[in-house]
């Protein structure tokens, strides 16, 4: 087979596969705009029709989407917040100082990535009950303040980091706070970024755990209103508006992308991650 052979296979291959995994969207999309009373069915993903915003009016009427965002944007935030300052430091720990028991130590906290979500969510549950957080987004971000992962990355990124300049800095005085600070995380700034959508990304989708630990309509977060919203308006078939409601939901995120693709892309492969 030749070469160009060989790329035209591969594109037909990506095409079909990227086809195949916009069709929801697609239909959504176009669910979203489209009047109600017009079959929305797969089979005519391209009809024509004169859009329409109706969907996303009832959807904002029926639905408390502002509480929801700004429930999302407190908890999306406060997380990711405390995350950079705790994987930061440990991070730095793991990487720059040496302790007794670094290695052991750094091998039994990571084992915390081998454990699926679910797993914790009892524990995890006690926890946040026996502190008195129960049905409060202090209680939904908690859990959370400290990320495996985010360590895991920080530390690859410092140990890529040249000693030389760390030990100039402290030659010059500098505390190792202040190496910390105008050395290391300036330096360390690709991997934050990619360490803060992947954050950032994860807990807006979350679902599991801000439905166990809320009991509260007005503590929801958009993913579980969603829920509840999509639920009510389920049983009158009103997909369009269904289709709206979860567009508001995703559309932040994918604005966000299509706005900093590049910046994004050059983040992860700044710092590793595949």
């Amino acid at each position: 087979m030749m070469p160009h052979d060989r790329r035209r296979l591969v594109a037909l291959a990506l095409s079909s596969f990227v086809l195949l995994w916009s069709t929801p969207f697609l239909w959504m999309l176009i669910a979203a705009f489209r009047p109600s009373g017009d079959n929305v069915a797969i089979a005519s993903l391209w009809p024509a029709f004169e859009p329409t915003i109706k969907h996303f009016a009832s959807a904002l009427a029926a639905g408390d989407f502002g509480q929801w965002y700004l429930n999302t944007l407190l908890v999306v935030s406060g997380i990711l917040l405390v995350q950079l300052v705790t994987v930061s430091l440990a991070g730095y720990a793991f990487a720059r100082l040496s302790f007794r028991g670094r290695g052991t130590l750094f091998a039994l906290f990571l084992v915390q990535l081998l454990l699926l979500p679910p797993v914790l969510l009892v524990p995890n549950l006690q926890t946040i009950v026996n502190a008195g957080l129960y049905g409060s987004l202090a209680g939904m971000m908690a859990p959370y303040f400290a990320s495996a992962f985010g360590v895991f990355l920080m530390r690859q990124v410092f140990r890529s980091i040249p000693r030389e300049l760390e030990e100039a800095a402290l030659m010059d005085g500098a505390s190792w706070w202040q190496v910390l600070w105008h050395v290391l995380l300036p330096l360390a700034r690709p991997g934050l970024v990619a360490f803060s959508i992947v954050s950032i990304v994860f807990h807006w989708n979350e679902f599991l755990w801000p439905l166990v630990v809320v009991n509260s309509p007005q503590r929801y977060t958009l993913t579980v209103g969603l829920a509840s919203f999509a639920t009510g308006a389920e049983g009158g078939n009103e997909w369009g508006m269904i289709a709206a409601g979860t567009l508001l939901v995703i559309a932040p995120l994918f604005i966000a992308f299509v706005l900093c693709q590049r910046h994004i892309v050059n983040s992860f492969m700044f710092s590793g991650l595949k």
